[in-house]
């Protein structure tokens, strides 16, 4: 990124200049904002947070002519914040993708699978209820994801792996949560793919001076005058030159003070804040996990949402949170605690911490939700996966940019060819070597031995474990098996994505051609915030009352990736990008209607 803008003001500076503030009004949406005497503003939007919404909705109001400044707290190595960690998974509906690999979808179908999964039940249809514009931004967002979301993307440059996934697939059985087809778009380039066409788009803006940045500048306070969000206040932190993830200093060097008629909060979640998840904790869980890894970096701190409530916005399903149930340890962490998550198809058996199968939902891939709920009924805040070397050389996808090299880079053929051969991924292996939580064995006994050692205790019994894997075992070539289990690889056997590249054909986990036998310690993993503030359909910030908060907007998890909370309890996509890129665009658009 080109030099970024430093408009440093210091408290005695403010003071001298008699602590005058803009003054603005917002009135019916399409009549403007209009501001009163006060400084001269600073731009005609500050946005708070680089990450993906906050760019798109960047790049929408340059393309119009506004002009736009950037505030964050980290330094520009980490321009697309958390969305370049990502997979770069997309929902799409009825897709070019799904119809080539005979997937029949539609609006419909979607529309059905969604809400059965987000279960909105605060209110939905009130409008002072909780999930009333959460559920009007699903509506929205559906249309969206059937519609132009594809086209749009492809429009700049996007393109996807032609296998699409199947995330949160359920039991397969209409109306209970789950996606009853597959809709998960691996974009070619992971989650630096679907940054980049946004980051060219500011970059060029900037260049026009449409779009200027204040990095290191962390945001304390709204600025408000006569009712309406004017500007925002706060510390410049000292420059980091750290490597994109790294935690860096909150050492505060000055203060600033800016203004605007417009501030879109795009600030993410609370997922690397763990004292900010357990107090959100949602009790229908019971207590918090007592150990968590954290999926996220350390800046994904959740302060804006606290920041944004004092300034009369309404903060609602604060308890709705996503964390994953299958969370390693990082063999070479970059921020503080750092997990990855492993996105398995459905074969490895899945144990509590005392050895005891789960129950359906408690399959691969199935209900990251339900899998979370059968673990903290269990007493303990860990879970095991038991599986044997045919199996992770297929089906064990590690989520994130820097654990799929060959779909970063774009290099599709030499990506189709690993998934393709009977061999472990790089990434993988490294993990079977030297991942803390993994271990291996010839023989149930000696795999029972090192469960054990790894935890401190002797809680799974190794006769236990080896009579419930042959059950399994048994099963498997049943025609006639009603296990769960069985049945989910099957339904996953039968979709030629899968086949090909994602689900093992169908073998004894104790078969000695398909060993050694592997356990993984699974641990939770910190992710996403489900709730958010409250924003109307066009990304308007809502107070107690329902009405706007003068001034003020909110994009992508902020926002509950729409209106607080457009995913309910469950989120059906597997991915948290397609909220980002549709609120972005859809509050970007909205604010130059409104200046």
């Amino acid at each position: 990124m080109p030099a970024e803008f430093n408009p440093t003001i210091t408290r005695r500076q403010a003071l001298a200049a008699g602590g005058a503030a803009v003054a603005a009004a917002l009135v019916a949406p399409g009549h403007g904002i209009a501001a009163a005497a006060g400084p001269s503003p600073d731009a005609d939007v500050i946005i708070v947070g680089h990450g993906l919404s906050g760019l798109v909705a960047a790049s929408e109001l340059a393309d119009r002519g506004r002009k736009v400044l950037i505030v964050d707290q980290e330094s520009g190595q980490n321009v697309g914040a958390q969305a370049h960690w990502s997979l770069g998974g997309l929902f799409f509906i009825d897709s070019p993708e799904q119809r080539l690999a005979g997937i029949r979808d539609s609006h419909e179908r979607a529309h059905r699978d969604w809400f059965a999964t987000a279960g909105f039940d605060r209110s939905p249809h009130s409008v002072d209820g909780e999930d009333y514009w959460a559920r009007r931004w699903a509506e929205k967002y559906l249309e969206f994801a059937a519609g132009e979301k594809r086209s749009w993307l492809a429009g700049m440059g996007v393109s996807w792996v032609p296998v699409v996934g199947w995330a949160e697939r359920g039991n397969g059985v209409p109306g209970t949560p789950g996606n009853t087809v597959p809709r998960f778009h691996t974009t070619l380039g992971t989650g630096p793919g679907v940054v980049e066409p946004f980051v060219r788009r500011v970059r060029e803006a900037q260049r026009r001076g449409r779009i200027r940045f204040a990095f290191r500048h962390r945001v304390d306070e709204l600025i408000t005058a006569q009712g309406a969000v004017v500007g925002v206040r706060g510390c410049v932190l000292e420059p980091s030159s750290l490597p994109r993830g790294k935690a860096t200093s909150r050492k505060q060097i000055g203060d600033f003070e800016l203004h605007a008629p417009l501030v879109i909060v795009a600030s993410g979640g609370i997922g690397g804040n763990h004292d900010l998840v357990r107090r959100n904790w949602p009790a229908r869980l019971g207590t918090a996990p007592e150990f968590m890894v954290t999926g996220v970096p350390q800046h994904v701190d959740g302060r804006m949402l606290g920041i944004a409530e004092r300034s009369g916005a309404r903060l609602v399903n604060r308890d709705r949170m996503w964390h994953y149930t299958e969370g390693l340890r990082n063999h070479s962490p970059i921020w503080p605690g750092h997990g990855i998550r492993v996105l398995g198809a459905p074969s490895s058996m899945w144990f509590d911490a005392a050895g005891r199968r789960f129950g359906e939902p408690g399959i691969p891939s199935h209900d990251t939700l339900g899998t979370l709920e059968l673990i903290q009924r269990s007493g303990y805040d860990y879970s095991w996966f038991v599986l044997n070397k045919r199996i992770i050389e297929k089906e064990f996808v590690l989520s994130g940019s820097e654990q799929n090299p060959e779909l970063t880079a774009k290099n599709l053929p030499l990506y189709l060819l690993h998934r393709a051969t009977d061999d472990v991924p790089k990434p993988v292996q490294a993990f079977l070597d030297r991942g803390p939580d993994f271990v291996t064995a010839g023989s149930v006994e000696a795999l029972t031995a090192k469960m054990n050692a790894l935890v401190g205790t002797d809680l799974v019994d190794p006769g236990s474990l080896k009579k419930q894997i042959a059950h399994r075992d048994r099963e498997a070539f049943n025609p006639k098996s009603t296990d769960p289990q069985i049945k989910s690889i099957r339904r996953s056997l039968a979709y030629v994505g899968d086949n090909l590249v994602r689900t093992v054909p169908m073998h004894r986990i104790l078969d000695r051609d398909a060993g050694p036998l592997i356990a993984i310690k699974m641990n939770i993993l910190t992710r996403k915030s489900l709730g958010g503030l409250q924003t109307d359909l066009s990304g308007r910030v809502l107070s107690a009352d329902g009405r706007p908060v003068e001034g003020l907007m909110a994009v992508g998890e902020a926002s509950g990736f729409g209106g607080g909370g457009v995913h309910g309890y469950r989120a059906l996509e597997g991915t948290f990008l397609g909220g980002c890129l549709f609120t972005g665009r859809t509050a970007g658009r909205a604010a130059h209607r409104l200046l």
